[in-house]
């Protein structure tokens, strides 16, 4: 029987959870890093006991840390983020220009093939890739020159968030930045283009058309179809059938289209979960109910998965990286809140059970399905 581990970060430390196909009872470990910001932590799909994990403090800065047992034990790689040649500028929150800073890694996302390679978005957006398992980062530069001195921070940052790899296509791959919108590259990340024909910003840009500036929350595929994404923007739910060449709103009876995460079901390519939220001003559920919202036509007819989930006074945020799927026959969906719990669910939405409470906010869930 397969065997399941989350992988859990937090506002204060990472936390490792396990379980057996039942899903039923999970062990934690953890936690790991005490007192540190996880942003993220990702297993590599070449080697499952190979995990990355990106930590940050605003006393001791930025560091990568590695696995090689699944998360036992821990070291040290390489931390030296260097923007290539001249970083020059970019536009900042007042209109004017501000110089390329590095902050933070944001995301990791390892090679699907080889565990010793990694792609990371950092803040000020930008893409690194390391060959060697960590110990050395690279710029890959062409994504900054893709208008990188019009990309504007949003109210958290200006953070490179999401990294799609396409499994059908190696020099294929798909990014999300906040708030500068999406951007594809088909030569392995020597050039890049903005993909944001049809999205819409009409409250945060002066031109609603305008080829970047928009504020992509976060972009999801099914591998079996990886010309086919789906994005939970600023405002709006949105899908491309054609790689990002153009999109079309896909909200439809959604109760409210803010909201940060999105994913699509591990074996069925149309349906997709969103966790909608108030409003960009106010971060916590509609009504102070806690609804994942699925689709299973790949948009426009959603209907709330609400079965274990608190329907009452319910004041929790879920972020943009703290939704996973497993890929499991019967597929299994989680997230975290920013009050501490992980739910999951073992039957696609239908049920919920939180598996763990009382953590550290959530910042990121991550899953690995084990033979």
């Amino acid at each position: 029987m397969s065997k399941l581990r989350l992988l859990v970060g937090t506002r204060k430390w990472a936390f490792v959870l396990t379980s057996d196909g039942k899903r039923q009872k999970w062990d934690i470990t953890g936690p790991h890093f005490a007192g540190w910001e996880i942003y993220h932590m990702k297993g590599s799909p070449a080697d499952p006991d190979r995990i990355y994990a990106s930590q940050c403090s605003g006393w001791f800065g930025q560091m990568i840390q590695r696995s090689n047992d699944g998360g036992k034990t821990w070291e040290a790689v390489g931390n030296k983020f260097v923007y290539e040649g001249t970083p020059g500028t970019h536009q900042w929150y007042d209109g004017t220009q501000h110089p390329w800073e590095f902050k933070r890694v944001w995301h990791l996302e390892p090679s699907l093939k080889d565990p010793d390679v990694v792609y990371a978005g950092v803040e000020d957006a930008a893409m690194f890739r390391t060959d060697d398992g960590g110990q050395n980062w690279q710029e890959l530069a062409g994504l900054r020159a893709a208008k990188g001195n019009l990309w504007q921070p949003g109210a958290g940052g200006m953070g490179l968030h999401t990294i799609l790899l396409d499994p059908s296509n190696p020099n294929r791959i798909y990014i999300a930045i906040s708030a500068a919108g999406a951007f594809r590259t088909d030569d392995a990340g020597k050039t890049w283009r903005p993909i944001n024909s049809g999205l819409k910003s009409q409250y945060q840009l002066p031109d609603p058309d305008a080829e970047v500036g928009h504020c992509v929350h976060r972009i999801a595929l099914h591998p079996s179809r990886p010309g086919v994404l789906f994005m939970q923007k600023h405002w709006d739910v949105m899908r491309t059938d054609n790689a990002g060449d153009s999109w079309n709103e896909v909200s439809g009876n959604l109760p409210t289209d803010f909201g940060f995460p999105i994913d699509v079901h591990a074996h069925e390519p149309e349906t997709i979960y969103v966790v909608p939220i108030k409003s960009d001003s106010e971060h916590y559920p509609l009504d102070g109910k806690l609804r994942v919202y699925r689709s299973r036509t790949g948009g426009n007819e959603w209907e709330p998965l609400t079965k274990g989930l608190p329907q009452q006074d319910c004041y929790v945020n879920v972020l943009r990286d703290a939704m996973a799927v497993d890929s499991m026959d019967s597929c299994g969906i989680y997230f975290g809140t920013t009050g501490g719990q992980v739910y999951g669910s073992s039957d696609s939405g239908d049920t919920w059970t939180a598996i763990v409470r009382d953590l550290p906010a959530v910042l990121s869930v991550e899953v690995q399905t084990l033979k």
